[in-house]
């Protein structure tokens, strides 16, 4: 007797995997960004990295570091003091991965100046595109690259650090830093009782000798793996910045003392944890009292990177909608002809388009900031305006990718909803929505006429665009009005979409009349899609996203 088969339906109509792609040369707005901001001689390098993160291994190591979340191990099996993390193998494998790529310390010479040339633009494509595959890692990696600015005020400590800071290595063991192949380092500022108001922390450090001995909390402490931390304390001068390491100068395990793992929404590969410091070692980096002043020379880097994920979230949730709607038939036709899918999906390339090219354009500003004062002008104005609209723009935008993949998109084993959970992240670390708007009206008041010269240049590089001059109009009455902080957010939104609108002109002119048409001239709607544009712009928008 024949057994009937178990077998009830074939798989069909289901879009494949988007995984062994050069995400890299799959990307035309963002090689084209990258060369329009200095960075065209890495193209081949670029490539290289594009294929080996657009793998299948690596998205394998994405979605395993993710679902075995990091565990805290605070003492050993005898009872000793260790306050552990341990991590599944996966995440180690995507941080030695970054590492050996240099997304930690490539924008740095060995002994800690900038690096100069095109260093940052390239550097953020490579962080782009990871962030396209797994964003948790990236935080330290993010926080170790930035620190190196903040170490700069004190040139011993850095002088000691580089070295190991400088190597493309990355070693995971539980050891003092000046014995490992490579380091990373993490960061702790926030209090119980205040977050954005930092000159609220309570944690006191005292003299020992030459170094300190802090004792406090964290309530929130990047990346408690790292091998050293730069912390806010109080001294009898004012809140000061210090480094510390894991482990004391006679290699016992430093007073750090974890109490949990923060259970998070998303950037879940990743640990951050709530800290006691019992006596902990440290030393003091900058002036004694100009800790805040300190510690925003790293916190301008992280910022920028926020921007860079955030750009790299929608670009994965862009390409795995696209990549779906051009396998997925409904009613008889590919959901990538039918012509509402069609306005959604190249609204949405619009956007991501203008995204990478204002972050790249960051990235040129950072490069020559040390000797050019007009991008100096530029990154310290725009790097809040630029995290605001990129970072917040992110979770409404691959809330819309999910919606086009269906109920496929709602599911975990896809990755646009652990894209979806990551997004908010950005815009909450390192400064909210409203502490970025209140930092470009810093900007504005302490540099006016540096801030006057940006918008003066963003003039001349929107000239002629739909609805640019009564934008740049706009920008200014805002600024100049009384009750400036309470429309803030608006004035900031119009300044992000004018620099967007001046980066992506840069890039692809063509583009760029759309952008401003749909987003200067004419206010954007509350969805995707809901903007007139023609077949032919639609077609061009969605062969350039994605080939």
């Amino acid at each position: 007797m024949t057994q009937a088969p178990f077998a009830t339906h074939d798989v069909f109509n289901q879009s494949p995997p988007f995984w062994d792609v050069d995400l890299f040369t799959a990307d035309a707005p963002l090689a084209a960004a990258v060369a329009a901001n200095g960075g065209a001689a890495a193209s081949a390098e670029l490539v290289d990295f594009g294929k080996h993160w657009g793998s299948a291994v690596m998205a394998e190591r994405g979605r395993v570091a993710n679902e075995n979340t990091p565990k805290l191990r605070t003492f050993d099996a005898r009872g000793n003091r260790r306050d552990e993390v341990e991590f599944h193998p996966a995440y180690h494998e995507l941080m030695a991965h970054s590492a050996h790529a240099g997304v930690h310390n490539s924008t740095w010479t060995a002994d800690g100046k900038p690096a100069g040339g095109a260093a940052e633009v390239v550097r953020a494509a490579r962080f782009y595109l990871a962030s396209q595959v797994e964003t948790g890692h990236l935080c330290p990696i993010t926080m170790t690259r930035a620190s190196v600015a903040a170490l700069a005020s004190q040139p011993d400590i850095l002088a000691k650090t580089m070295p190991v800071i400088a190597t493309r290595a990355y070693d995971p063991s539980f050891a003092p830093w000046w014995t490992k192949r490579g380091m990373t380092l993490g960061m702790g500022m926030t209090e119980k009782q205040g977050g954005t108001d930092v000159r609220a922390n309570m944690t006191r450090a005292e003299r020992d000798g030459d170094a300190w001995r802090i004792t406090g909390h964290k309530w929130f402490m990047s990346a408690p793996m790292c091998d050293a931390f730069l912390v806010l304390a109080q001294t009898s001068a004012g809140l000061s910045c210090f480094f510390m390491p894991r482990f004391a100068p006679d290699g016992t395990v430093n007073a750090i003392h974890f109490q949990r793992l923060k259970d998070k929404l998303g950037n879940r590969s990743n640990a951050s944890s709530e800290v006691e410091f019992h006596g902990a070692h440290a030393e003091l980096i900058g002036d004694e009292g100009k800790g805040i002043r300190t510690i925003i020379q790293m916190v301008q880097l992280t910022r920028q990177d926020c921007a860079i994920a955030s750009a790299g979230l929608m670009r994965s949730g862009l390409a795995h909608a696209l990549n779906h709607a051009r396998h997925r038939s409904v009613f008889q036709r590919r959901l990538a002809d039918q012509p509402l899918m069609q306005a959604v999906l190249s609204d949405m390339a619009l956007h991501v388009e203008a995204s990478i090219a204002l972050v790249m354009r960051l990235c040129r500003a950072f490069d020559r900031a040390p000797t050019d004062p007009g991008e100096a002008a530029y990154m310290r104005l725009l790097t809040p305006a630029i995290k605001y609209w990129t970072c917040k723009s992110a979770p409404g935008f691959l809330y819309e990718a999910m919606e086009c993949l269906g109920g496929n998109g709602y599911v975990e084993e896809g990755i646009l909803a652990r894209h979806y959970r990551e997004s908010p992240v950005n815009a909450i670390w390192e400064g909210s929505g409203n502490v970025m708007c209140l930092d470009v009206l810093r900007a504005l008041g302490r540099e006016a006429d540096a801030a006057l010269a940006v918008l003066r240049t963003l003039a001349d590089e929107t000239r002629g665009l739909p609805g640019a001059v009564e934008a740049l109009a706009s920008i200014g009455q805002s600024f100049r009005r009384p009750d400036s902080e309470r429309i803030a957010r608006l004035a900031v939104e119009k300044l992000a979409l004018l620099a967007a609108t001046a980066a992506l002109n840069q890039v692809s002119p063509k583009n760029a009349e759309l952008f401003a048409a749909t987003r200067l001239a004419e206010r954007h709607a509350g969805m995707y899609g809901a903007v007139d544009l023609s077949d032919t712009d639609q077609r061009a928008l969605l062969a350039r996203a994605l080939p």
